[in-house]
């Protein structure tokens, strides 16, 4: 494996299952696998447990990490061709990425949408370009459209708490007072679509997601009805793919906020979230903190799927 930006990087789901319940049982059998090589982590983007986690990961395979803040630490950087570069920004991405590469052995890029030009995010430029010209292999930590460390940890989380072969899955939208890129959501289907789960989306009209993720799951636009009988739900806010409202919030509905009185419709279901989640927008207070929430052994299963992904491009690095 070369590169990781989607669930078909990872191969075989059993197999990738597998061998993150092995990383799972012993988290420093591989040490010597990373030794003398170097991980640089790029965030255009803040985050928490992505940061901590891949760099824990990193640690535990024996590697020297690097963390490049791009907007905190770094000249701004030029992503687009053919600017007149006479603002403030002081170096082009396609000079800064190989010199990057000269310094590092795998890279990890963390870059949101701009919900503005609906094109522009779903062709992940950025990250597309130090693919290209980084010359090491090159992994996700999110981009425009899609969170697979996220969704493989969830997918790791799932699987260690189903008590039947096939559990229902719910992803619920939920409300959230400002626009939020649909990444999550996206690769939380496409994820899930590559099981054999039963698996319900559902949301209000308006917040379709794009038909390439949603794939053969079933959307539902009644909430209640998508709840009943669910093994698992996750909920999530994205803002508007569809045009003319591409990233626009359409709706704070409170109304779609997971409570009590929903989850009484699951099958005793567990609830997830990526984090960080606005308490009594997305759910409330006493569904998130009862013994049915996991999301924090779901945060925790991170640092595994982080391992499992640069255990395999170490891998593939000339020995």
């Amino acid at each position: 494996m070369n590169k990781f930006i989607d669930v078909t990087d990872i191969g075989p789901l059993d197999k990738a299952l597998a061998e993150a319940a092995d990383i799972k049982h012993n988290r420093f059998a591989y040490t010597g696998l990373g030794r003398n090589r170097t991980l640089l982590m790029i965030f255009f983007n803040s985050s928490l447990r992505t940061r901590l986690s891949t760099q824990k990961a990193a640690m535990n395979l024996g590697m020297n990490v690097m963390v490049l803040d791009v907007n905190q630490g770094a000249w701004k950087l030029e992503t687009e061709r053919g600017v007149v570069m006479d603002g403030d920004k002081a170096e082009h991405l396609l000079e800064a990425i190989p010199v990057m590469g000269s310094y590092c052995d795998i890279i990890g890029v963390r870059s949101f949408a701009g919900l503005k030009d609906r094109d522009e995010d779903y062709e992940e430029r950025v990250i597309n370009q130090f693919i290209r010209y980084s010359g090491r292999p090159v992994f996700s930590m999110e981009a425009a459209t899609r969170h697979p460390l996220q969704s493989f940890a969830d997918l790791i989380t799932i699987e260690e708490f189903k008590t039947k072969p096939r559990p229902k899955v719910v992803l619920t939208w939920a409300p959230h007072p400002k626009a939020l890129p649909q990444a999550v959501a996206n690769s939380f289907a496409e994820w899930i679509n590559a099981t054999d789960y039963d698996f319900v989306i559902t949301h209000p009209h308006g917040y379709e997601l794009d038909p390439a993720f949603v794939g053969g799951a079933h959307v539902e636009y009644d909430q209640r009805r998508a709840f009943e009988g669910a093994d698992f739900i996750y909920a999530k806010n994205w803002s508007a793919y569809t045009a003319p409202n591409y990233g626009k919030v359409l709706s704070t509905d409170r109304d779609w906020t997971v409570d009590a009185a929903k989850m009484a419709l699951t099958d005793n279901a567990r609830f997830m979230h990526c984090l960080p989640v606005r308490r009594n927008m997305i759910v409330t207070d006493d569904v998130i903190e009862s013994e049915r929430s996991i999301v924090i052994p779901e945060a925790a299963n991170r640092e595994i799927s982080a391992q499992v992904v640069i255990k395999r491009l170490l891998e593939s690095l000339p020995h």
